[in-house]
């Protein structure tokens, strides 16, 4: 029996599906992977108990594996693509192939065929391919200058916005759910976490701005629908620079502030239809290490790590 790998190896959580030709045999997850974000040691030693855990769980050795796809984000950058390369290959048998995160998310949602995938998780990035198999890319530059719409950008933007609306003397729940989530009982704390070098778990906020939104907050409502219209505006780069007028595009969405967000997901789909009426939004979120498995299958096809 021919056994494939996929790993989508992320800012939050590592992923793994271990298939034959036809099936998914089991599936496991760790910590986060991202090599910028957590450093070349965590992020190998996640990406090796993934594999550890979904092996145990099919009841197989990895040097059993015939080929292994790993989405990560920034897998065209030496650093990364050997760190993740070395750290796979150090378990599994066969090949190994490091390819971008959107590169799996976009197999995961179109497989061959033309489409924008918008992936918003920690990071943010929209990447298409049209009919003649052009390619373009917006956003997911990192965290520091780019990422927008992200749960990165969210965290951030969401203490800027309590910092301007304590500034004008502007009541909001904010103030006391990020005190809390950050341990912290001071605005003086709050700022000093913030502005640390390296710099927090910005995305660690997100879910404290969903809550505080859902509770009626009208300036976490305000951050989330702002994330709707920059991760539309990706998209939008996108779909100008690969598609011509009236061609209908196909979108699709995948990350947990997608995933978790109803506020992102609809605003998005509302900004997009305004400015790109020919686009097609499916609203259910793809399950990005599908993809790195189905390119693990494809075998000896080349990947491209983008």
């Amino acid at each position: 029996m021919n056994l494939f790998l996929g790993i989508d190896g992320g800012g939050t959580a590592t992923t793994a599906a271990l298939g034959d030709e036809a099936q998914v045999l089991a599936r496991a997850s760790a910590g986060p992977s991202n090599v910028v974000r957590v450093g070349e040691e965590e992020a190998a030693a996640n990406l090796q108990s993934v594999m550890e855990r979904v092996c145990a769980a099919a009841g197989v050795n990895p040097k059993q594996i015939r080929s292994t796809v790993v989405g990560v984000a920034g897998a065209s950058a030496p650093r990364v693509n050997a760190t993740v390369r070395h750290a796979v290959a150090e378990l599994a048998g066969g090949a190994v192939e490091v390819a971008g995160d959107m590169v799996i998310a976009m197999e995961a949602a179109f497989r061959d065929e033309p489409g924008v995938i918008v992936i918003a998780g920690t990071g943010s990035i929209a990447y298409g391919r049209n009919r003649e198999k052009q390619i373009a890319r917006a956003g997911g530059w990192g965290y520091a200058v780019s990422d927008e719409g992200s749960g990165h950008w969210i965290g951030r933007n969401t203490v800027s916005a309590l910092l301007r609306a304590h500034d004008a003397g502007e009541a909001t729940a904010l103030k006391q759910t990020i005190f809390e989530q950050w341990g912290i009982e001071s605005l003086e704390e709050l700022v000093s976490i913030a502005n640390a070098m390296p710099p927090p778990d910005f995305s660690a906020l997100f879910p404290v701005t969903q809550r505080t939104a859902a509770a009626g907050d009208k300036l976490s409502a305000s951050v989330l629908g702002q994330a709707a219209v920059e991760l539309a505006r990706l998209a939008e780069a996108v779909i100008r620079r690969l598609w011509g007028s009236g061609e209908e595009v196909r979108v699709a969405l995948g990350g947990g502030v997608f995933r978790h967000s109803s506020q992102v997901r609809d605003g998005f789909a509302r900004r997009l239809n305004e400015t790109c009426p020919q686009t097609r939004v499916n609203s259910e979120i793809i399950d990005a290490v599908l993809g790195a498995l189905s390119l693990a299958r494809k075998r000896p096809h080349t990947v491209g790590a983008v």
